[in-house]
């Protein structure tokens, strides 16, 4: 028997790695059809940043209503083309653009998915930040709104895309809401995430689209609400020699002081996850102060005490318990008045919290399960603290189960610096189409 020469044996270690590497992809966890869902997504990644280009070169800040619903009627485009029925709602009603809403309905019995997007950014139309620049040596690239949300909005699109070419986008149905308003909401705000919470009572299960922390490596289970507060003050206008006495008190500066340490006394380090904070403040003989425009003006003298004074602040929350009992202790703070003083205080409830809850850590474990199997990696929790206010909080006590911070992945939101990975558009949809292929066996107790 002729012993098989180097060239045999070559062949043998490399039928063996070819084997080996199979197996190993058939471990994977992926089905054929999801291995489909993988292969249609990096074959549409390419026109996926040719899009997100275009939509960060649309200026589209919240009070731009325009170029909101020129974003918007871009991604519609895209929603028709995969079969949705596309719907504009107008925004005059809350003094905004509106939203874009897509449905596609499938079979009885199937899930019932809303997924979540914005289309406005904090970047107005006279901002010098306006255009997609492309980073040099890399995949990364500046924009506005890059990664906060139109890389998120193009994800959701991917990843549909992807589903629609594997077949499997009739195993859920879909309704996208596409708020127009995320980053500066118009008032009523009731009025303005209507339609998204007639969403989430329609939907069993809620996906948002946003940037989260920008670590590929997480995503958002629970997120605080984010409500405002208006302090109010008075005291007796005098002669500076007067304060603290019994005719004058103490005036509506020192009122003011007792009352904000009063909060942090109260509350710091009483209430996981709750902060307050005082974010602005004026004081003096005379004031005024818009609220709107978060500025005021302010006049007085050191030689006379203060007559008034107005501070603005927010609080946030991880449950709407929490925030009851802080807005309680809070009144409690403001009733016990310095000598000569009064004082009042008004809340605003803002956007809720999405409180953690058993499903979304379910939701959680299939998305980190989905990110495994492609090869990217586990998926763990954003500390609540790290995840500010977001539309996904609208769906809070509708549906089943809720996740976000799925987005683009990148850092410098909301700044002139705002910067994308865009090597990420490809992976997150991924990850969130081998989620939503999965919903269906997931409530079936099949996965």
């Amino acid at each position: 028997m002729r012993r098989p020469g180097l060239a045999t044996f070559a062949l043998a270690a490399a039928l063996a790695l070819a084997t080996t590497v199979a197996a190993a992809r058939e471990a994977s966890g992926l089905s054929k059809a999801e291995r489909r869902v993988v292969t249609a997504i990096e074959a549409r990644e390419p026109a996926a940043r040719t899009l997100l280009e275009a939509a960060v070169n649309l200026n589209s800040g919240s009070n731009n209503l325009d170029g909101v619903r020129s974003v918007g009627a871009l991604f519609r485009k895209e929603f028709d083309a995969l079969g949705f029925t596309t719907e504009w709602i107008d925004g005059a009603a809350w003094g905004r653009a509106g939203h874009l809403i897509a449905r596609r309905p499938a079979p009885e019995g199937t899930p019932r998915v809303v997924l979540i997007g914005h289309l406005d950014t904090v970047f107005p139309k006279d901002s010098p930040f306006q255009k997609f620049a492309p980073i040099p040596g890399g995949s990364e690239a500046h924009g506005p709104g890059l990664i906060d949300m139109k890389g998120g909005d193009v994800i959701m699109l991917l990843a549909l895309g992807g589903l629609k070419d594997a077949g499997l986008l009739d195993q859920v149905a879909v309704t996208a809401v596409l708020i127009g308003d995320e980053e500066d909401s118009g008032r009523p705000l009731e009025a303005a995430r209507r339609d998204l919470k007639e969403a989430a009572r329609w939907a069993d299960v809620a996906v948002g689209f946003e940037d989260g922390d920008g670590d590929p490596h997480t995503a958002v289970v629970a997120r605080r609400g984010s409500g405002s507060w208006i302090l109010t003050v008075t005291g007796h206008a005098a002669h500076s020699s007067q304060i603290w006495s019994e005719a004058v008190g103490s005036g509506a500066i020192y009122e003011t002081a007792r009352i904000l340490t009063g909060f942090e006394a109260a509350l710091k380090a009483k209430e996981d996850l709750l902060t307050v904070n005082p974010g602005s403040i004026v004081g003096g003989t005379t004031v005024t102060f818009d609220d709107d425009e978060a500025r005021g003006t302010t006049f007085g003298k050191t030689n006379v005490v203060a007559a008034t004074a107005t501070v603005a602040g927010d609080l946030r929350c991880i449950t709407l318990e929490q925030r009851e009992r802080a807005r309680g202790l809070m009144r409690e703070v403001v009733a016990a008045h310095l000598p000569g003083t009064s004082a009042s205080i008004e809340f605003d409830d803002g956007y809720p919290p999405l409180s953690p809850a058993p499903g979304n850590d379910r939701m959680l474990a299939l998305y980190d399960r989905a990110s495994r199997d492609l090869g990217l990696g586990t998926v763990v929790a954003v500390n609540p603290r790290n995840a500010g206010a977001a539309d996904v909080s609208f769906t809070e006590g509708l549906v089943e189960m809720a996740l976000d911070g799925i987005g683009l992945r990148g850092r410098n939101g909301h700044t002139p610096d705002e910067t994308g990975d865009l090597a990420s558009l490809k992976t997150q949809a991924q990850r969130a189409a081998i989620l939503l292929a999965r919903l269906p066996a997931e409530r079936s107790g099949q996965h």
